[in-house]
């Protein structure tokens, strides 16, 4: 369990240092800015309601690789609302493996999301246990929580260096949006290898239209 808790803290570590990053690179000022973080979270849980289905007069199928993306979108939300409120990101890290750890009480994924976006709205906070109840709910543990973060981490600066606030950059490569592209492109990497961030900038590059 030690080893277990030692590679989730390094992993949580790994990607609060990139979502500061990220962050900087939208704004240099974006802890004095102070942003609604809490309020993403909770609208992106009603999104992502949608694609799990909760309307009991129609059909309706979930579409579990796009809950997680969600998951992973929130997450990033999450992991800014903790830096907004603690510098010192060894101290964020291991919180967070604690909670992330903790045992799944909840059998309805509808249920773990409504308390994940309760404590948004009302607390104005990421709830770690909620949202470590939504992963399992959907398949997902911290490894592929962090596949898909990182990945998504460095389309986003992807995105920044060519040209998404200009309006010049294409997200269709070759009858692919590039979200599909990236999914492709991480499951052929390694997520452990200390180059794995670069190599999936590598493959954007690679793949991106000339």
């Amino acid at each position: 369990m030690m080893s277990d808790l030692s590679t989730s803290i390094k992993q949580i570590k790994q990607m609060l240092i990139m979502q500061d990053a990220m962050n900087t690179r939208v704004s240099d000022s974006w802890r004095a800015d102070n942003y609604e973080w809490y309020r993403a979270i909770w609208v992106e849980c009603a999104e992502m309601l949608d694609h799990h289905g909760w309307k009991w007069w129609k059909h309706q199928e979930c579409d579990v690789p796009q809950v997680q993306l969600e998951l992973v979108d929130i997450f990033h939300f999450g992991l800014s609302l903790r830096l907004m409120k603690e510098s010192n990101v060894d101290i964020i890290a291991e919180q967070l493996a604690a909670e992330l750890q903790q045992s799944v009480e909840h059998t309805d994924f509808k249920l773990a999301l409504e308390d994940l976006a309760a404590a948004a709205v009302s607390n104005k906070d990421f709830d770690g246990k909620s949202f470590t109840a939504c992963m399992a709910l959907m398949d997902m543990d911290l490894n592929e929580l962090f596949r898909q973060y990182v990945g998504k981490n460095t389309l986003n600066f992807f995105r920044q260096d060519y040209g998404y606030k200009t309006g010049t950059y294409i997200k269709i490569w070759n009858g692919k949006e590039d979200n599909e592209v990236l999914a492709d492109l991480v499951t052929s990497l390694d997520t452990t290898a200390e180059d794995f961030q670069s190599n999936v900038y590598k493959g954007l590059k690679a793949a991106y239209p000339k």
